[in-house]
Formats: C-alpha cells, sequence, structure tokens
C-alpha cells in the first residue's frame, strides 16, 4: 500500500520478530484494558512464531511496526476441514485510518484463499467500529456469547 510519504508492507512474522509482535500484544491489551491477561513472554513468541500453525503478519511502514494480524490454524469440526482463527487484529497509534486494517485482512484472506479457508473470529459486542469495519469488508457477524474457562474456576468444580 503506497502512502503519500511511504510503502506499507506486510509479511509474515518469524521468531526473530517476537519482541516487535509482543510489544503489540501488550499495547493491544492496555487498548483494551487487559494487560494483566498477557501472560506469554519473548521466549513463549519466539517458540510459537516458529509453529507452522501460527499466523502472524505484520504491518510496517519505513521499518517501523505499525500492527499486526494473528490466526491459528485450526480444525473446526462441523466443517471437517481447517479454519484460520483470527485472535488479533491490531493497529497502532498514529497508523490507524489509512488502510493499514484493511491491508492485514487483505493479506490474511490471500493467505487463506488457496486452501479456501475461512476465517473466523470475535470481537466485543460493544465494538461498534470494528463490527462496522468487518462488514465493509463483507464478513458476516453473529451475536453469541463467549465463555472463557480458567483453569483456576475449572478446578472449582473438580476439586483441584
Amino acid at each position: 500500500m503506497e502512502t503519500a510519504a511511504s510503502i506499507v508492507t506486510v509479511r509474515r512474522a518469524g521468531p526473530d520478530d517476537a519482541a516487535s509482535v509482543l510489544m503489540m500484544v501488550r499495547e493491544i491489551a492496555a487498548h483494551e484494558g487487559e494487560v494483566s491477561d498477557v501472560a506469554s513472554d519473548l521466549d513463549t513468541w519466539t517458540a510459537m512464531l516458529a509453529r507452522p500453525d501460527v499466523v502472524v503478519l505484520v504491518a510496517e511502514r519505513d521499518g517501523v511496526p505499525a500492527g499486526y494480524v494473528s490466526a491459528v490454524r485450526r480444525l473446526h469440526l462441523w466443517l471437517g476441514r481447517d479454519i484460520l482463527a483470527l485472535d488479533d487484529l491490531f493497529v497502532r497509534d498514529g497508523y490507524r485510518d489509512a488502510g493499514v486494517g484493511r491491508l492485514l485482512m487483505t493479506e490474511l484472506a490471500a493467505l487463506a484463499a488457496p486452501e479456501r479457508l475461512a476465517i473466523r473470529w470475535e470481537m466485543r459486542e460493544d465494538n461498534d467500529a470494528a463490527q462496522r469495519f468487518y462488514r465493509r469488508l463483507g464478513a458476516t457477524l453473529r451475536t453469541k456469547v463467549m465463555a472463557f474457562w480458567k483453569p483456576e474456576a475449572q478446578g472449582a468444580v473438580t476439586g483441584g
């Protein structure tokens, strides 16, 4: 994508990108008020970015990370085939409203296209801007309640 001053490029992140990806993960967590939920560290991200089922695409402008989209390839039982489960789409302050999010989603779709992988993700129900953005991309939005069962809570019912 060309802008007046520079070009935004998108590439797949590898283990050497762990520090910049972790930095952006912490930024999105802070943006969402969930910093304490980030338990991953540099070693974890280095290992995850070496896995073939972990997809992280990084957008850069002039060599500076502008944002990322992350997904995990996983089996979808109803479809009987793999999908990409999108985890985060994040564009850093200073790069928003410039097409970076659209570019990241377009590149993720291009990566999924050869195998015709569906992409599935979740967002907060009150995130109206995200809903408008994804609708403009042609995504179908469905309302569901997401459950997240932490091990500590599981222990309350298992006695462990």
